[in-house]
């Protein structure tokens, strides 16, 4: 009993680290934005970040992948999907994002908005989610991070974690076979 108890707070978890760190995922890459000579942030070479562009990219695009949770075998993975509503960037901080996610698990479907921390490693995109609590739902901590479509990190949800992968699709080309 107690591995079905583990196993169902390892989906859950893994549901909230994902959409709350899938702001990140994104089909181009730019560098961490920068102070320019005139003041305004911008990239190293003065460019601006593509905001936009980014927020159309993620929103409305499915996340589809797999994670592990430690201590239990790697060959039984758990498939997860989740349908990204929309993203957008908050005024007023560089590294801020409000993701609309909607989640069936179980009998549960809802939609939840989450603001995570979008941060660049290089040209990489990454979530950071340090010790982060949500209200009835524990204490989560994640890495995340996205490149050619595919995300990979790991989790963590109170004294449970593991790793997460997978790719990411536009909603429409997420129903195709």
């Amino acid at each position: 009993m107690r591995q079905v108890g583990l196993r169902s707070i390892g989906r859950w978890a893994a549901a909230v680290v994902l959409f709350t760190c899938v702001a990140s995922s994104v089909g181009f890459y730019v560098q961490r934005p920068v102070q320019a000579q005139d003041g305004s942030k911008g990239l190293k070479d003065g460019i601006k970040p593509p905001i936009e562009e980014f927020e159309k990219y993620l929103s409305n695009s499915v996340l589809s992948g797999s994670f592990t949770m430690d201590g239990q075998p790697l060959n039984k993975l758990e498939e997860e999907r989740y349908e990204i509503k929309s993203a957008k960037k908050l005024e007023g901080d560089d590294n801020l994002w409000e993701i609309k996610t909607r989640i069936k698990y179980g009998n549960k479907d809802l939609t939840v908005p989450v603001v995570v921390n979008l941060e660049w490693v290089g040209r990489t995109p990454m979530i950071v989610l340090d010790s982060v609590t949500i209200p009835g739902m524990g204490t989560f901590s994640a890495r995340v991070v996205f490149h050619d479509r595919k995300y990979a990190g790991t989790w963590k949800h109170d004294n449970v974690g593991g790793h997460l992968f997978g790719r990411v699709e536009p909603a429409a080309d997420a129903s195709k076979p």
